[in-house]
């Protein structure tokens, strides 16, 4: 059986870019599960969808899927035949994918996906119910994480440096707003599994992120 990477983890810990260079430096793919939520979290607000409407939304799920492909290692994704990798990234599609990522109907058709893209080839998978739910045999499993404080700052940043008006504060309140909608959840909550590795990024660089966890993978896999 290959190797399988779960992380998990809060928004803003930044998991999709540690994992990004944690599996180039692996020569293995890497699943942006979020990405996915993402995309159909778009695709509910581009067709009028309430996000409170549960029904609604799992009857959305049988029209249109998140679909994933791989060009030169990176993700690209897409759904209902548009690739959507550029438009997800806003904060009003990361609030409406951690709405629409609360309701069973929803999380059912993304775990068996997910489950379906991992079993095919070595892949590092990181999202917030990889441990527990997703991939529980997985290889290795961590729990990727830093304080509110510090994962709103570097969020502050990347998006001022991409123009955004938001300030600090802003990004902070939003944050911390996700963090307990994601907590609080009753379909598979986020928490660190027993078996998770918890790395906390709070006083750690990229690098020594990065170097951090392929030193922990090296030693689970030895």
């Amino acid at each position: 059986m290959h190797m399988t990477i779960a992380m998990d983890g809060p928004v803003g810990a930044g998991k999709s870019s540690v994992a990004d260079d944690v599996a180039k430096a692996l020569g293995i793919l890497h699943l942006d599960t979020g990405a996915m939520y993402r995309a159909f979290a778009w695709y509910a607000l581009e067709k009028g969808v309430s996000l409170d409407d549960e029904a609604a939304l799992e009857a959305l799920t049988k029209e249109a899927m998140p679909e994933v492909a791989y060009v030169d290692g990176a993700q690209r994704t897409s759904i209902a035949g548009q690739d959507v990798t550029g438009l997800i990234r806003t904060p009003e599609v990361s609030m409406a994918a951690s709405t629409v990522s609360k309701y069973l109907g929803v999380r059912q058709g993304m775990v068996a996906l997910q489950q379906k893209l991992a079993a095919q080839t070595p892949m590092l998978v990181d999202g917030r119910d990889i441990c527990i739910r997703v991939l529980p045999n997985a290889t290795v499993k961590l729990f990727l994480t830093a304080s509110a404080e510090e994962r709103a700052r570097r969020r502050w940043l990347e998006m001022n440096q991409k123009g955004a008006p938001d300030t600090y504060e802003q990004v902070l309140e939003d944050l911390k707003k996700r963090d307990d909608q994601d907590m609080n959840r009753q379909v598979d909550p986020l928490r660190p599994t027993e078996d998770a590795i918890i790395v906390d990024s709070t006083e750690m660089s990229f690098e020594q992120v990065v170097e951090h966890i392929l030193a922990i993978v090296e030693e689970k896999t030895a």
